[in-house]
């Protein structure tokens, strides 16, 4: 019985490989893994045939389909521990009928997904991407690219990351302009209604949860409103952009380039793959190593809190 209801799943693909440790300090305190058997993002199938056969009394999960239909799976399940910031993979209101704590780990992917969302811009505006294309080709090309200097850069969601992206654009010499529903004002921007911000910025930047609410938060709309020559980039969620209008802005030159680290279907093998002035990443915007184990640390501390609460281990 002790053995039941001490173990875990470990569904995140690769969690301690840069850190044993912490494997390490949750066998000590016994409790039973079982890690992710496919060293990738598990399928709802697989999430749930694990989920059926192991019964575990808590979750280290990565972004797999945690839907009500696995969560009514889950006998024992008190506790999901997302080793990340985002919780639209996990049915919330499911979890939270069923009993089911679920946390996330929301510091450890700052400073490296602003750090990606600023290589992107820069990387697009000085065309880095192509020009090492072209080189591997045997081709000599020297395109000629722009500043980040003068620039104005429109934020939209100035949470944890947003800001933080607003404070390392700042020492570049960029306007600032930010828009969230819940931060009014801020050091690092100035609070800018959401047409008004896309109509000025010469690149904008998205660091919003997804939710059902705000699908296609871009649209056709929302990128008509953007001034021609305008950079988009997305390192928060697939499905926060419309990537059909999205392809559709680029190809005719309203946009002058794009990035994206998420897509709705990932992995992504859509039609913006063609375009040249798109820089595509996959998914990798918090996978720094310190971040890494950073996230990999507190998903184990927030885990190991709950399970005391439950009196399960001591």
């Amino acid at each position: 019985m002790l053995e039941i209801m001490t173990s875990i799943l470990i569904t995140t693909s690769s969690f301690g490989k840069h850190d044993q440790s912490l494997i390490d300090d949750l066998t000590n305190k016994g409790i039973q893994i079982t890690a992710n058997p496919f060293g990738r993002k598990l399928t709802e199938p697989e999430v749930t045939e694990l989920i059926t056969r192991h019964q575990p009394l808590g979750i280290i999960a990565g972004v797999e389909p945690l839907s009500r239909a696995v969560l009514q799976q889950a006998i024992n399940l008190k506790i999901i521990s997302r080793c990340g910031i985002g919780m639209d993979s996990v049915d919330l209101k499911a979890a939270k009928e069923l009993g089911i704590k679920v946390t996330n780990t929301p510091d450890g992917p700052t400073i490296p997904v602003a750090e990606l969302t600023v290589g992107m811009i820069l990387a697009l505006l000085r065309r880095i991407h192509l020009v090492d294309g072209a080189i591997r080709r045997g081709e000599w090309e020297r395109p000629m690219g722009g500043l980040l200097y003068g620039k104005t850069v429109g934020i939209i969601g100035c949470g944890r990351i947003g800001s933080y992206v607003a404070k390392l654009l700042a020492s570049f010499g960029c306007k600032i302009l930010g828009c969230d529903l819940f931060c009014s004002e801020n050091e690092c921007y100035e609070p800018t209604e959401i047409d008004e911000l896309l109509a000025a910025a010469d690149i904008v930047t998205i660091h919003i949860p997804y939710s059902e609410e705000n699908h296609h938060f871009i649209n056709r709309d929302r990128l008509n409103i953007m001034k021609k020559g305008t950079i988009l980039v997305n390192a928060a969620r697939g499905g926060l952009v419309n990537e059909k209008a999205l392809y559709e802005a680029l190809e005719k030159g309203r946009l002058a380039g794009a990035a994206l680290d998420s897509f709705e279907e990932e992995p992504y093998k859509g039609p913006l793959r063609n375009l040249n002035n798109v820089l595509l990443t996959s998914h990798i915007g918090s996978y720094a190593k310190e971040a890494r184990v950073m996230m990999e640390r507190q998903a184990a501390e927030n885990l190991l809190r709950e399970l005391k609460k439950l009196g399960a281990i001591k």
